[in-house]
């Protein structure tokens, strides 16, 4: 009876364990959302990305491309959506999370600085954290409207 007694204790202390690691992995994606600016949010997301992060942004999108490492999605990701986009913002609505993986599900918006064009798109964030950190990031979108803002 004790034997049991322990491994149903011992079932429920790994149900905890595995929970708190679900919601720290889901706070530190909504983390790079929800600060009071982008600036923050920038911030964030730079503390929690690790050395070698595999960054995907979607084909068809301005920035498409496989970008490796903090310093290349600082620069190649974020430096240029600053250059290039105006008010850019993206609304999150909903995540769905399950161990390391949390999806983040949204809109984003903006003003392509060149023309004055606006855009909406709908967006899907595919987020991979191993050990608190953010390991990989893949990007869906409906970037129709987003290259149609660009001419």
């Amino acid at each position: 009876m004790k034997a049991k007694i322990l491994i149903v204790i011992s079932i429920l202390i790994a149900g905890c364990s595995m929970s708190n690691i679900h919601d720290r992995n889901l706070n530190i994606v909504k983390s790079t959302y929800v600060g009071k600016d982008s600036k923050e949010n920038a911030e964030n997301l730079m503390s929690h990305l690790h050395e070698n992060v595999v960054w995907i942004e979607a084909d068809g999108f301005p920035l498409a491309g496989r970008y490796v490492g903090k310093e290349s999605v600082k620069e190649g990701v974020f430096g240029r959506l600053l250059q290039l986009w105006s008010h850019y913002e993206v609304n999150i609505e909903h995540y769905v999370y399950s161990g390391d993986s949390v999806v983040a599900l949204g809109t984003y918006s903006g003003v392509y600085r060149k023309t004055g064009k606006a855009f909406e798109a709908r967006v899907a964030h595919h987020w991979t954290i191993k050990d608190g950190k953010i390991v990989a990031f893949e990007q869906f979108v409906d970037s129709v409207s987003v290259v149609e803002a660009t001419y």
